[in-house]
């Protein structure tokens, strides 16, 4: 499509985003969008520095490839270079999602009929409930990719979320829950009212009930759900390669073949399986493959762009990822997922004598110590969940905690709710486990 200038490496990468909206917060709508938006990324490369333009002006993609290339050195041997001999050369067109199920048919008014149909059945009566809002929004995004070295690329990617929040007041004291649904269509988000109605109930029985935690190391059962929180956040993020180019001490303290939990755990990452983190291929044109970070306890592999794979001297993954086409591609996962085990949830709570059941998180931080907040939680009880406890903090290390999982549940589940954020960019991902359960965390 482009004449590519002599002596540099460069890539286009263009994108076709359409989304939409509506939101309504204690009966008033707030919001009720519609957008559409194009533009590209221009880069060149020149086997010591990269040159970008973001424009929105597609027919000027030529003068900026041109621009970029006059500033850069020319490099006659810039196809030798070890970054651009990874970048693979692909020719397709994968289109998933131009059929019925394209978010972009869907009206203002189906948009607007889902939103009251769960506002009206989930909060129309009540006084505890101060506070609520109700909100879908969805988006459909087309990219192309071409490069120098012949890549044509054309695929999409949608996804459709519906969430409810609500703050409940009871003597005083607010808690604050929601539910939510990310789909990849928009009919995924219909009949799901009861599940929301059921945590409404869950969070008015744990605003009455709640004691607070006994601060201490208490044996921890994770649901999936915070399983998924724990696998991305604790060790997903380590296995992003970008993050030890710069740091010896973690290169040198996770090598690979080295046992680095219970061999009851095996970690991987795929960004081929249709959930929020799918892609056809990476933001540098890179098909992903399913990639294997722990297998039965070992560290086995790690999250590449171009760049960090070239480095360390590493295949490719494909996890090369832009929140959309105005940010530069960095290391992020997709759908990052912990294996199932053999236990059942019931043989795991019964090996607890007195813990606790971390049961959701709102959010969570990690590295070589992680960091969830809880949201609810349960004491546990001679295998026996009893009453809900309120608690600020768990904490742990993430090299203990992989070894201390010593029960893996058969009762695999996938989060695809979750937006992960890294150097200023927010990336779609899926994270995902079963119940498991760890001899020990700190719970403050």
């Amino acid at each position: 499509m482009y004449r590519y200038p002599e002596g540099v490496y460069s890539d286009v990468r263009i994108e076709y985003r359409d989304s939409a909206g509506y939101t309504l917060q204690n009966g008033e709508v707030t919001n009720d969008n519609e957008t559409s938006v194009q533009g590209a990324m221009v880069r060149v490369y020149d086997g010591d520095m990269w040159y970008t333009s973001v424009i929105n002006d597609l027919d000027g993609v030529q003068a900026e490839l041109d621009a970029l290339a006059a500033i850069a050195n020319k490099n006659e041997d810039i196809a030798s270079d070890p970054v651009v001999r990874l970048f693979e050369v692909h020719k397709d067109r994968c289109i998933r999602f131009d059929g019925d199920d394209d978010t972009r048919k869907v009206t203002r008014e189906q948009r607007r009929e889902l939103v009251h149909s769960y506002a009206d059945a989930c909060f129309g009566g009540g006084t505890e409930i101060k506070n609520w809002s109700t909100r879908c929004f969805l988006e459909h995004v087309v990219k192309e990719f071409y490069s120098s070295k012949g890549a044509e690329l054309v695929h999409d990617y949608q996804q459709c979320g519906l969430f409810t929040g609500f703050q409940i007041v009871i003597d005083g004291n607010t808690t604050s829950g929601g539910k939510g649904f990310v789909d990849m269509s928009f009919g995924g988000l219909s009949g799901r009212v009861d599940e929301v109605k059921a945590q409404i109930d869950r969070y008015m029985t744990f605003a009455r009930e709640a004691v607070d935690v006994e601060p201490g190391d208490h044996v921890c059962v994770l649901s999936p759900e915070v399983n998924a929180f724990f696998t991305h956040e604790s060790f997903g993020h380590k296995s992003e390669a970008d993050s030890m180019l710069s740091d010896k001490a973690l290169r040198d303290e996770w090598v690979m073949g080295k046992q680095v939990g219970n061999v009851q755990v095996s970690i991987y990452d795929s960004g081929r399986e249709i959930h929020h983190g799918y892609i056809a291929y990476d933001d540098e044109g890179t098909l992903p493959r399913p990639t294997w970070l722990i297998k039965n306890g070992v560290l086995t592999g790690r999250l590449h762009d171009a760049n960090s794979a070239a480095i360390l001297g590493e295949e490719l993954t494909g996890n090369a990822r832009a929140e959309d086409f105005s940010c530069s591609p960095i290391v992020r996962m997709t759908n990052t997922y912990m294996e199932a085990g053999s236990f059942t949830p019931e043989e795991i709570f019964s090996g607890v004598k007195d813990g606790i059941y971390v049961y959701s998180v709102t959010y969570g931080t990690g590295f070589s110590t992680f960091t969830m907040k809880p949201d609810l939680c349960y004491r546990i009880r001679d295998g026996k969940i009893c009453e809900p406890v309120r608690a600020n903090v768990i904490t742990g290390s993430v090299f203990k905690t992989l070894f201390d999982i010593d029960a893996v549940g058969n009762d695999f589940c996938i989060c695809d709710e979750l937006w992960c954020g890294k150097s200023s960019q927010t990336a779609l991902v899926s994270a995902g486990g079963p119940t498991i359960r760890v001899k020990s965390l700190n719970v403050n």
